[in-house]
């Protein structure tokens, strides 16, 4: 979803981007990839040769954090991964400039928690905005982030208004339509797609249907694109199973449970479309 996002930002927002990512082989899958959608773009006449080619040469990949020493507006797409992104954002707070914003892309994680992770221990100002705490924010894409229009805007305890009016601004630059959440668990969209998805599992493994039926339905029932099982391959079923985690976590509500199958193909190390096996197969 990085990539996504980073070229959506050149190619829309027109402003130059530093990619970043700790392996060179997936910066450089990355920007293949990137290469394929515009070469598509060009081929069915929505952009030319010149602006696909000023798109891509805005894009200045990089395996060294302190690159983002210049930048205005970060946004991290890093896994679900707690632990890792309170690492990332703690690094962030030391390597950027004081005025840019610190957005993430989590779907799931509190923004609050994120926050609190860019503040040092020996720190005992109240002042946030003194702090690099109050320019947290998520910025919460929808994949794929070239298509999906939406973006969620949760903000933090501690972010302050001025974060969350640039957060809007940019991502309208990006051409994208804003919905502001507060900082709950699973926010606006995963709060109410992932326990559908999750309850989708639930009857596969309880034999109350097939999985072609279970899609079916709800594609010709409901007028969906897609149906939960598909699209949880889309999204990753270690994504699935990360949220609702966090959601049964935080709300210890058993509505939230995960679905046993879910934890049985992450154990498989079946994550759908981008393993090659899910519930389908790809």
């Amino acid at each position: 979803m990085g990539l996504g996002i980073a070229l959506v930002a050149a190619q829309r927002a027109q402003v130059p981007v530093v990619l970043i990512d700790s392996l060179q082989s997936s910066i450089d899958k990355g920007l293949k990839f990137a290469d394929k959608l515009l070469e598509k773009d060009v081929a069915k006449q929505r952009i030319s040769k010149d602006e696909a080619a000023a798109a891509r040469a805005r894009l200045e990949p990089s395996t060294n954090m302190d690159n983002l020493s210049t930048v205005d507006f970060v946004i991290e797409a890093v896994p679900e991964i707690p632990s890792l992104k309170f690492s990332i954002f703690s690094k962030l707070a030391q390597i950027c400039p004081p005025h840019a914003i610190l957005a993430t892309n989590t779907s799931s994680i509190s923004i609050t928690r994120i926050a609190a992770s860019t503040i040092p221990p020996d720190q005992t100002s109240t002042d946030t905005s003194a702090t690099a705490a109050s320019r947290v924010i998520s910025t919460h894409f929808m994949n794929p982030v070239p298509v999906q229009k939406g973006v969620e805007i949760i903000r933090g305890l501690q972010t302050s208004q001025q974060t969350v009016d640039s957060a809007v601004a940019f991502v309208e630059r990006m051409g994208k339509i804003a919905s502001q959440s507060t900082d709950s668990p699973g926010f606006l969209a995963n709060r109410i797609l992932m326990p559908y998805i999750n309850e989708a599992v639930i009857c596969l493994e309880t034999g109350v249907g097939g999985k072609e039926d279970i899609d079916g339905i709800m594609k010709n029932g409901t007028n969906v694109p897609m149906g939960p099982l598909q699209l949880a391959d889309f999204i990753g079923i270690d994504t699935c199973l990360a949220i609702m985690k966090v959601l049964y976590d935080e709300t210890a509500d058993s509505k939230y449970r995960p679905a046993l199958l879910l934890r049985k193909m992450v154990d498989a190390g079946w994550l759908g479309k981008k393993s090659g096996k899910g519930f389908y197969d790809y």
